[in-house]
């Protein structure tokens, strides 16, 4: 745990099934921090979407929902747990139907806005290591630390097809790769806040890391800066 030092913010960004959100994790319990997964706020939104029936093409029925949904994010045992309307959703938001959706939601602007609202309010402490697609050109342009997390498309497909394995999610990796690749192409061009390596980011390609490995250069880059505040 770092201490005697001011905190920082610490921005991860990063395509899906690259392992931004384990080094994010794994980053913020060595340093002591708070580690927030933006995504899971766009699924939770995503979730609630599904639920309900939503027409995400009705601008006047998205406002609504979003007025409804209330997002809270707790940390029990090290983990983040999230919290739709009281009731947590931590595993309903990782379902593969989720997965399927959210790039459609996270679109939305109006969506967009408002989680980067609550994000930046999250961070008004520092103290975070928050992970995301946005984190380090949107929510927090003036973070101390940007990482830009990449990895080989077929590396990625392999990850995720092994996770959803793990679930009992029969799937073939053809498909997988196709999900992933259209995940890309649509946060890359949407609108508003899309997906992009901020100027100012370190890249750090986990395609043949370890999360040991990813996390020791991760650590040292956010020692370095903490040591000169």
């Amino acid at each position: 745990m770092q201490t005697g030092h001011r905190k920082i913010i610490i921005a991860i960004d990063g395509y899906s099934a690259c392992g931004k959100s384990t080094l994010a994790r794994a980053l913020a319990k060595r340093l002591g921090y708070v580690h927030i997964d933006s995504g899971a706020m766009y699924r939770a939104v995503t979730l609630y979407v599904m639920r309900h029936h939503i027409d995400i093409n009705d601008a006047d029925e998205m406002a609504w929902a979003l007025s409804k949904i209330s997002i809270h994010l707790s940390f029990e045992h090290d983990q983040q747990v999230t919290w739709l309307n009281h009731e947590n959703v931590e595993q309903a938001i990782r379902e593969p139907s989720i997965n399927e959706f959210v790039s459609n939601v996270s679109t939305l602007s109006a969506v967009r806005k408002e989680m980067v609202a609550q994000q930046r309010r999250m961070g008004l402490a520092k103290g975070i290591v928050m992970d995301g697609r946005d984190i380090g050109t949107v929510v927090f342009p003036e973070a101390d630390l940007k990482l830009f997390i990449i990895a080989d498309i077929d590396v990625r497909t392999e990850r995720r097809w092994m996770e959803l394995q793990a679930k009992g999610v029969n799937i073939a990796l053809d498909e997988v790769k196709a999900n992933l690749l259209l995940r890309d192409t649509i946060d890359s061009t949407r609108e508003d806040s899309p997906l992009k390596q901020s100027v100012d980011a370190t890249v750090i390609d986990t395609s043949y890391l370890t999360p040991k490995e990813q996390l020791q250069i991760a650590l040292d880059l956010s020692r370095s800066i903490i040591g000169k505040i």
